[in-house]
């Protein structure tokens, strides 16, 4: 399958109901939001629209950060990859959700998604996997935990509507996640009905440091970078 034709829709009927998922901030990531992240235009839970799978390109959490720790790119999630620590124990969270990240050029759109708008960081969540999209399969875990944020967030966001590849959004540009990453597994997993077999994360305090870090954030004011 064409990463370019990565996409799917949310039925609007069988929405998943309190679902938790076993992230945990990126160390020192707080300090990076200021010149890598922006304040949405739309409202940030009946504003999301859709959720773009990328992969990094490289070999290592730590890589990628350094592309956020720059101010060039950042996204919501990290997934790690399978020869790191955190494989198999936790995604990395990296940018607050009510706020945008640049995971996306804000000039692209696609008919087919949000009825052809841009500014499409505004209305979307981004997650990364880790991934050299160089004869590198994804692992098992880093298939499901992904699709565990997906239903994480469709459970939580009432208008969000697509799951979509960023290749699809910037074919010119982008073939991430790639074709090694397995889109009809993947999507089925999303679909699946049985959400008891999802990784639930059972730590309250880093689920509140979380939620305490995003509404202090909301007070900051700055210039939006990415309009």
């Amino acid at each position: 399958m064409n990463p370019k034709e990565y996409h799917f829709k949310l039925p609007r009927t069988k929405t998943p109901k309190n679902i938790t998922i076993p992230e945990v901030w990126y160390p020192g990531v707080q300090q990076m939001w200021e010149k890598s992240t922006s304040k949405r235009i739309y409202n940030p839970i009946f504003g999301i629209k859709a959720v773009v799978i990328h992969a990094t390109a490289g070999h290592s959490s730590d890589g990628a950060m350094s592309v956020m720790r720059n101010g060039r790119a950042s996204w919501h999630w990290l997934v790690p990859d399978e020869n790191e620590e955190a494989h198999e124990n936790l995604v990395w969270a990296c940018a607050p959700e009510t706020l945008t990240a640049w995971h996306v050029r804000n000039s692209i759109s696609h008919p087919d998604v949000n009825q052809g708008k841009n500014k499409t960081n505004h209305w979307s969540l981004g997650i990364e996997i880790v991934n050299s999209q160089v004869q590198d399969p994804f692992s098992d875990w880093q298939v499901k935990i992904t699709a565990d944020i997906v239903k994480y967030c469709w459970a939580k966001y009432p208008n969000l509507e697509h799951v979509l590849s960023h290749a699809m959004l910037d074919p010119s540009r982008r073939t991430d996640p790639g074709i090694l990453f397995p889109w009809e597994e993947f999507k089925a997993q999303v679909l699946d009905s049985n959400f008891e077999d999802m990784l639930v994360f059972q730590d309250d305090v880093e689920a509140k440091s979380k939620e305490i870090s995003e509404l202090t954030f909301e007070d900051l004011h700055f210039t939006d970078l990415c309009s």
